[in-house]
């Protein structure tokens, strides 16, 4: 996979900002395949207002967003209410994220994530423009990549160095089942705890060192009153899908 954009293509162009879109566009197009399936990747015709590309063999959908120098916690988005509504419905695409080096044109990094790691709680809510602007009122969003679990970023370019195909396809397959959580609220609990086990920064863990994280979730769930009883329940639900395997009583690995 080249890391490099093809400039010849936007000579014609004057304004970065355009440059930059043709660009990243032609590289994914040309350079990027279906985390899904394997197969190459399509892009759709300009102004489609919910996806940029399309696999044409599993129909999944992906939206492009393009961030200069870093990748950093947030990526702007688009209409809060519109991201809302579409979280809500099956239109929401899966999102690629290239990041660049401006100086040199070149891919620094390049990652998939996948829609079913999208809920509320990772779209932040923007201040409304001004009186003064010009769409007055308009409220936009962040994408807070913070929020998402480590499993939920899927690399296939990293510090310019390229992952394997089949690395990214299995990592993908990996968490497929969170699809199965039609409930957002439910899907939420469910990425929580997959955070807190991030956080632990081990492949091994046992069932204490989650409940550390009680009070955090408390706070993230206030009407849930039997916090430690929700843990246990992702925790199973977790290891029913081979996210997780029980190593010992009480102890879980990650698979």
């Amino acid at each position: 996979m080249k890391t490099s954009f093809d400039l010849k293509i936007a000579e014609q162009y004057k304004s970065n900002s355009q440059k930059i879109r043709v660009l990243t566009e032609d590289w994914v197009d040309r350079e990027v395949f279906c985390p899904s399936c394997g197969e190459n990747i399509n892009q759709y015709e300009n102004n489609r207002p919910v996806a940029d590309f399309f696999c044409s063999r599993c129909s999944e959908d992906y939206e492009l967003k393009s961030k200069k120098d870093t990748i950093g916690n947030k990526i702007n988005d688009g209409a809060y209410r519109t991201m809302i509504e579409r979280l809500r419905s099956s239109s929401n695409p899966n999102f690629f994220v290239l990041n660049y080096d401006i100086k040199n044109y070149s891919i620094l990094n390049f990652l998939v994530i996948p829609k079913h790691f999208f809920v509320p709680e990772i779209i932040e809510k923007r201040k409304p423009l001004s009186d003064t602007a010009q769409r007055a009122g308009w409220v936009g969003c962040n994408i807070s990549l913070k929020e998402i679990p480590q499993t939920g970023k899927i690399f296939y370019i990293k510090n310019q160095k390229a992952e394997s195909k089949s690395k990214i396809l299995e990592d993908w397959q990996r968490t497929l089942f969170l699809r199965k959580e039609k409930e957002l609220s439910a899907k939420g609990w469910v990425l929580d705890v997959m955070n807190c086990i991030d956080k632990l920064g081990k492949s091994e863990f046992k069932l204490n060192d989650v409940y550390a994280f009680e009070n955090v979730l408390e706070t993230k769930h206030p009407n849930n009153k039997h916090i430690k009883d929700k843990i246990r329940q992702q925790l199973q639900l977790l290891r029913d899908n081979g996210y997780l395997s029980f190593a010992e009583r009480g102890k879980y690995k990650l698979n």
